[in-house]
């Protein structure tokens, strides 16, 4: 088969797959792409989806294995139903260790969405109003895994995903609007950790203030490749800010940017329009 031949058969594999060819950033590979994702094929996002129906949650939802939604809006009552930004209300799902929750539309009131207790993943999970926090990573180990792929989450007034254990958390294949910050290393927890993020094929639409913010001086890494913002003329929304964590009071932001250490991302990373 001859170079043209072969470029033909690659172009309609990709096609049918849905995916769409693109240049990937100089040396995306090498600042921390999602396993087993090819960082030049980025994934065309899924439009927001139309739940198929709806069911009332007046309490937690603990998950073990595998719960498939199927696309119903999930939406508190009760002692979940208040709407409010309480740090201390309940979780709608309770992810235990390798569980994995999928084709789920979380509607308003959210609670504290999804708590995962160790490795976990969310897939084609869809926040229509997030409530204190979409999702936040517990656990204690520091091989452990919080993998969103695909999904996404509106009116995030502070965090989308909070991460309070150790370990690495993948967003891949995601797209935010109107957010605080999309993911945040916790700032004042008791007991910290050194924390790390992989952000790769996420679409962030103003206003937004920012897409990653981690403690430095617990040694986070946050890890960026094929982003994009939408409606951010100036330039505003900041890609990675940087903290001094505590364990009680208030962290002190000290910088943000490209630093090839904490922050890991170059400026063809990320994509205006």
């Amino acid at each position: 088969m001859n170079r043209s031949a072969r470029l033909r058969t690659a172009l309609f594999a990709a096609s049918a797959a849905g995916m769409v060819l693109a240049a990937g950033p100089p040396g995306s590979a090498s600042a921390g792409t999602v396993p087993g994702s090819a960082p030049a094929a980025a994934l065309r996002l899924a439009a927001w989806p139309s739940p198929t129906g709806q069911q009332a949650v007046g309490a937690t939802i603990n998950v073990s294995g595998t719960l498939d939604g199927g696309m119903k809006r999930y939406y508190g009552t009760g002692a979940l139903g208040s709407g409010s930004q309480s740090e201390s209300q309940p979780p709608m799902f309770k992810l235990a260790d390798g569980a994995v929750l999928k084709n789920v539309v979380i509607g308003a009131p959210a609670a504290d969405g999804v708590h995962c207790m160790g490795t976990c993943t969310l897939q084609n999970v869809w926040w229509e109003d997030v409530g204190e926090d979409a999702a936040t990573f517990k656990g204690t180990s520091s091989s452990q895994t919080m993998t969103v792929d695909g999904g996404g989450a509106r009116a995030a007034s502070d965090k989308v995903f909070q991460h309070n254990g150790p370990g690495t958390m993948y967003i891949k294949n995601f797209q935010v609007q109107n957010f605080g910050k999309l993911y945040r290393s916790c700032g004042n927890c008791s007991t910290q950790y050194k924390r790390n993020v992989v952000i790769q094929n996420v679409t962030a639409t103003t206003p937004g203030k920012v897409l990653a913010g981690i403690n430095t001086n617990y040694g986070d890494t946050a890890r960026f490749s094929q982003i994009t913002i939408v409606n951010d003329p100036g330039r505003k929304v900041v890609v990675c800010e940087k903290y001094r964590g505590v364990t009680s009071g208030e962290p002190t932001k000290i910088g943000s940017g490209a630093d090839g250490v904490n922050c890991v991302y170059s400026s063809s990373t990320i994509t205006y329009r």
